[in-house]
C-alpha cells in the first residue's frame, strides 16, 4: 500500500515550476566567465557555427559534468557578449 508525503511532493512541484518561470520556453540558461555569470539565450543560437565552437570547447573542458548544474561556457564574459551581439544581428 505505501504512504504519501504530500508536503514533499508540493515543494518539489513548486521548485520545478519556479525554475520553469526563470527560463522561458525556447531559451536556455548558460554560465559564462570566471564569475559564472548566468545568461538566458535563445536556443536558436545553438545551431550557429560560432556558438557550436563554444559548445565544443565546453565539452572538451567539462565533458557533461558542468560545475554549475547548467551549461557552462568556457570563455570571458566580454567575448561571450560580443558573440551574442553578433548573433542577435543575424
Amino acid at each position: 500500500m505505501g504512504f504519501r508525503l504530500p508536503g514533499i511532493i508540493r515543494r518539489a512541484s513548486f521548485q520545478a515550476a519556479s525554475k520553469a518561470v526563470e527560463v522561458p520556453k525556447g531559451y536556455l540558461a548558460v554560465y559564462v566567465g570566471e564569475n559564472m555569470k548566468r545568461f538566458v539565450i535563445p536556443i536558436s543560437y545553438l545551431s550557429q557555427p560560432s556558438f557550436q565552437e563554444l559548445l565544443n570547447q565546453a565539452e572538451d573542458e567539462f565533458g557533461y559534468d558542468h560545475p554549475t548544474g547548467g551549461l557552462t561556457i568556457p570563455c570571458r564574459e566580454d567575448a561571450f557578449l560580443d558573440l551574442i551581439s553578433y548573433l542577435t544581428r543575424l
